[in-house]
């Protein structure tokens, strides 16, 4: 009790000292920077630039600043205001220039402010050291305000910063950042080294993406990549349709000794390994389109580490998952689903072009959380009433709906997570998201298997495979292909 009373005398005597200094051009600067992080504003507007104007490694560092973020103002709202209902500092001492317009009338302990700013801050640090010690400074300065103005001690900022800090790393363990992946065990395989791209035939789809006002020929960027590779292009109005393309580019590689290329999406070059494991090639992943998935678990994140894998040769062998259905045979690399997904990207795709990617994925999750109905399936011979079924080719890390990647191309198995169709089911994953208990959830159910069976399948009812969307047959099946394909991908140790 003494001790208490001894840090809640020096938390006073601190914010008093505090108070009574001037800091030069503090007046004018700190009130107003504590009122833009108001409700996390600051930081949300950061996040929403970086992922405007950044590339894949700052979306994904915004992305985690933005869930440290949310968890930590969570947990202060929740938990840490009504723990410990500390009265607000009097304002006597502090100069009227610097109090804020608008009081907060919540407890004062631990400080929201100061949680969402470390949080923020520490998130984008454990995905990219640099961008978080340019961050620590404006966050100090948030935290350090939330004193200045007269609506926190200091104790309550330490708190703050702490709980902030936990947050980030909580969502670190459930999330691991790229730094975390151990290197993946993938089987090394045979591909020709092609220096400049010499033998290297490369369908580069002018459809993939995102359009913006600066878009650029494909064609030329593959060409300004490896000038002695053939670029085919198609997707654009009066050009030939992609399949018929990767027919003649794999043709052409044959011929040379080479490797088939391809410039797109996940959908392209999904179309672009089947024609590959066709023809016996070795397939070439260049990342042209919104998402490229399985460009980004083989390592290769931009055109020119795809250029140095072809130069050098490195390959692995990878594994493809066979559809089988009445009549017909397809193949994809990452992830099947059939229900509220497919729904998902259908709205998705439809708004996309009008407002960009992340925007319609959003507007398209409430949508289809608002509007999608279980379906009744046959699944591996039991009756199911499913409101989403997922198959990813090899294991995904990560829990629940949201898998953050694969640790293994190769590892021979279907990673299969179901959500049943029961009242509620959504609400009740969501309330098992945010308690910790996803993996123990009765709303879903997953599994390892190297084949999977789905049946009574209404007409009408669409799935999705590597983001591509097709009416589902009554009656299909799954089987796992072990490393059936050849692709080129950087070595760990570059």
């Amino acid at each position: 009790m003494q001790k208490a009373r001894a840090l809640g005398s020096l938390d006073r005597a601190v914010f008093l000292t505090v108070a009574a200094r001037h800091w030069p051009g503090g007046d004018r600067v700190l009130p107003r920077l504590s009122r833009s992080a108001d409700h996390g504003l600051l930081w949300f507007g950061l996040a929403a630039g970086a992922a405007v104007v950044g590339g894949r490694p700052a979306r994904r560092a915004a992305l985690r600043g933005a869930a440290s973020l949310a968890v930590a103002s969570a947990t202060v709202n929740t938990i840490g205001k009504r723990s410990v209902r500390r009265l607000r500092p009097v304002l006597d001492t502090v100069p009227l220039v610097r109090r804020l317009s608008r009081q907060p009338f919540t407890t004062s302990f631990p400080s929201g402010h100061s949680a969402s700013a470390v949080a923020f801050a520490t998130g984008v640090a454990l995905e990219n050291r640099a961008w978080g010690l340019a961050l620590a400074p404006l966050a100090a300065s948030v935290c350090f305000s939330r004193v200045y103005t007269g609506v926190h001690y200091p104790g309550d900022v330490l708190a703050g910063a702490a709980l902030g800090a936990g947050a980030a790393f909580a969502v670190r363990g459930v999330a691991p950042t790229r730094a975390q992946l151990a290197p993946p065990a993938r089987p090394r395989a045979d591909a020709p080294a092609l220096p400049g791209g010499e033998g290297l035939v490369v369908v580069a789809n002018a459809d993939s993406g995102q359009r913006t006002v600066t878009w650029t020929d494909p064609a030329q960027v593959v060409r300004s990549a490896l000038p002695g590779a053939e670029v085919l292009t198609c997707g654009r109005d009066g050009t030939e349709p992609l399949e018929k393309v990767l027919e003649t580019a794999a043709s052409r590689a044959r011929e040379r000794g080479g490797a088939l290329g391809v410039f797109g999406g996940d959908g392209t070059v999904n179309a672009a390994a089947a024609v590959a494991r066709r023809y016996g090639l070795p397939l070439a992943v260049l990342p042209g389109g919104t998402y490229n998935h399985f460009a980004y678990d083989l390592g290769i994140e931009t055109v020119a580490d795809a250029c140095r894998a072809v130069e050098a040769g490195e390959a692995v062998a990878v594994d493809m998952v066979r559809v089988e259905g009445p009549g017909e045979e397809n193949r994809f690399l990452n992830t099947f689903s059939i229900g509220a997904y497919p729904e998902l990207v259908r709205v998705r795709e439809r708004w996309a072009r009008r407002i960009g990617a992340w925007p319609a994925g959003v507007l398209a999750a409430v949508h289809v959380l608002r509007t999608a109905r279980p379906l009744r399936l046959d699944v591996n011979g039991r009756p199911r009433r499913v409101w989403l079924l997922f198959a990813g080719n090899c294991a995904y890390r990560g829990l629940g709906l949201a898998p953050v990647r694969r640790h293994d191309l190769a590892d021979g198995v279907l990673d299969v997570r179901l959500v049943s169709g029961d009242r509620l089911a959504g609400a009740r994953l969501l309330l098992a998201a945010l308690t910790g208990g996803l993996k123990h959830s009765p709303v879903l159910r997953t599994s390892r298997v190297r084949k999977l069976r789905v049946g009574g399948v209404a007409p009408g009812t669409h799935l999705a495979y590597d983001g591509e969307i097709a009416e589902a047959p009554a009656e299909l099946t799954l089987r796992k292909e072990n490393e059936a394909l050849v692709v080129y991908r950087l070595p760990t140790d570059w």
